[in-house]
């Protein structure tokens, strides 16, 4: 296959899923929390411990505005930092209980949304997609990627 060809497919299929995780996420009632922020508490929810940096650059926001985010969301008493073992300079970002159960909820709101569009999905079809999943998981999306660049 033509690696520019497979290159367009693949900025399709990320369109697609940004719509898609805007369609599961937009009757999800946030309460008093930003997109902005419930953004940072779901990339929290699924890699924590997260530090500063690392929220900062996955979720595209500045270094300031992500802290003063952070801050917002630490003092509803949603996450909270805790210094690294390996480095007391060095802090960590996880969700607190409370923000664990927010998190939860977002979470099973989406899940019936994801059963929703695979109801009609065949035992074969789910086997495809979980196996297409596993190889975007580790090719596309392996972590640690960086652009070559041009």
């Amino acid at each position: 296959m033509d690696n520019k060809e497979l290159f367009h497919q693949a900025v399709s299929f990320i369109t697609a899923v940004h719509q898609v995780t805007f369609d599961m996420t937009k009757d999800f009632e946030l309460g008093d929390i930003t997109p902005v922020q419930y953004g940072m508490l779901e990339y929290i929810a699924v890699s924590q411990p997260v530090t500063l940096s690392e929220i900062s650059e996955c979720k595209h926001i500045s270094m300031p505005n992500t802290s003063r985010e952070l801050k917002k969301l630490t003092d509803r008493g949603l996450c909270e930092k805790f210094d690294a073992p390996e480095d007391k300079r060095k802090q960590y970002i996880r969700l607190s209980a409370v923000g664990q159960s927010f998190m939860n909820a977002a979470f099973a709101h989406m899940e019936k949304e994801f059963q929703y569009r695979l109801r009609h999905s065949t035992e074969a079809d789910l086997k495809r997609i979980a196996e297409a999943m596993q190889v975007l998981q580790e090719s596309l999306f392996q972590e640690g990627f960086k652009s070559g660049g041009a």
